[in-house]
């Protein structure tokens, strides 16, 4: 199974995809912890994508889409695997859909956690990340408004997208992902 997480920062991606790798038996790739390990160590992909993130912007397709490549192929050996922050723009979802196909995969399943701005922002600086300021936070959502959303639409045309009310608790979320699925 090939599974897509998807949702605005704060939205509990990384918690749910905890849940679901367990459940499911899934290798859990993150974007968000790809792109830090790269910014920790100092890299050259994470000390370009480290300007991108203290703006609160999106890192590159052509970054992203190359990180992403590898994992999968290095990573994944026949193995159903998890994606959460990825695809964030239409052109990174034209990128999975042909990395898959090479390989006689596709993605299975899209699941949008929908949760309101409000709970967001707080869940966001609750969190405590350097990169989690208000206005930071702000400009990321707008982001994710006006970038990541036109997504969705393609995953609905596709059959693929399950939209999962995101505000309820951890264990009432995970429990009705598992059920959409």
């Amino acid at each position: 199974m090939i599974l897509v997480l998807f949702g605005p920062p704060g939205a509990g991606k990384g918690t749910q995809a905890d849940a679901l790798k367990d459940r499911l038996d899934l290798l859990h790739l993150s974007t968000g912890d790809i792109l830090r390990e790269e910014v920790s160590k100092e890299s050259e992909l994470g000390l370009m994508a480290k300007k991108f993130m203290e703006a609160g912007e999106l890192v590159t397709d052509e970054l992203i889409i190359s990180m992403i490549k590898n994992k999968i192929t290095t990573e994944t050996s026949g193995k159903g695997f998890l994606l959460d922050g990825f695809p964030r723009t239409i052109s990174q979802a034209h990128a999975l859909d042909a990395m898959l196909k090479a390989n006689s995969l596709k993605v299975d399943n899209v699941v949008s956690l929908e949760v309101q701005d409000s709970v967001l922002i707080e869940r966001l600086l609750l969190r405590g990340r350097s990169d989690d300021n208000e206005e930071t936070i702000k400009n990321r959502l707008d982001v994710y408004k006006n970038q990541t959303l036109p997504i969705k639409e393609y995953y609905k045309d596709l059959g693929i997208l399950v939209e999962i009310k995101g505000d309820d608790s951890v264990e009432i979320v995970s429990e009705n992902i598992f059920k959409a699925l």
